[in-house]
């Protein structure tokens, strides 16, 4: 059974991720999704906030798909699940530098799981979770970059933090 990972804060899950998402699981027979704690990124969300939500937004697609926080090593995290594969989104490159420098580090930890990057499809390469929160603390519109599930959350979120 090839088992993917795609691993993430998804502070909030963006149409990007939805994108990356819908086509990993073209690749792997199971995806795992793992939401990462990371407080040092300073998260809207809790990461049980951020797992339920992600594990709303994928209920609709017909797959074997499973949501999971993590907090450890990814790589530790990859070889508890059986993973065979680290799926990664790129949206610029920017993006191709830092994912290089991680790849290779992973790959010391373990040469058998793969890392596999997807390019975000076009329409999506500009939207970046941390960008969607700072347009939405700024009370601008923030719909065409989430789900209108996502974007109400996030208002409402933004809104409590004030």
């Amino acid at each position: 059974m090839r088992i993917g990972l795609y691993p993430g804060t998804f502070d909030p899950v963006t149409n990007g991720h939805m994108d990356i998402i819908g086509r990993a699981v073209k690749l792997v027979d199971r995806l795992v999704i793992g939401v990462a704690q990371n407080d040092e990124k300073g998260p809207l969300f809790t990461t049980a906030q951020r797992v339920e939500m992600v594990r709303a937004e994928v209920a609709h697609l017909n797959a074997d798909i499973d949501v999971q926080p993590f907090s450890t090593l990814l790589m530790h995290f990859a070889e508890s699940l059986d993973a065979n594969v680290i799926i990664r989104g790129l949206r610029a490159v920017a993006d191709f530098e830092y994912e290089f420098q991680m790849t290779a580090m992973n790959q010391r930890l373990n040469q058998d799981i793969e890392t596999v990057f997807l390019m975000a499809d076009p329409r999506h390469q500009a939207i970046a979770s941390r960008l969607v929160k700072e347009i939405a603390r700024l009370d601008g519109a923030i719909d065409s970059f989430v789900s209108p599930v996502i974007a109400q959350r996030v208002r409402d979120k933004v809104k409590e933090s004030v």
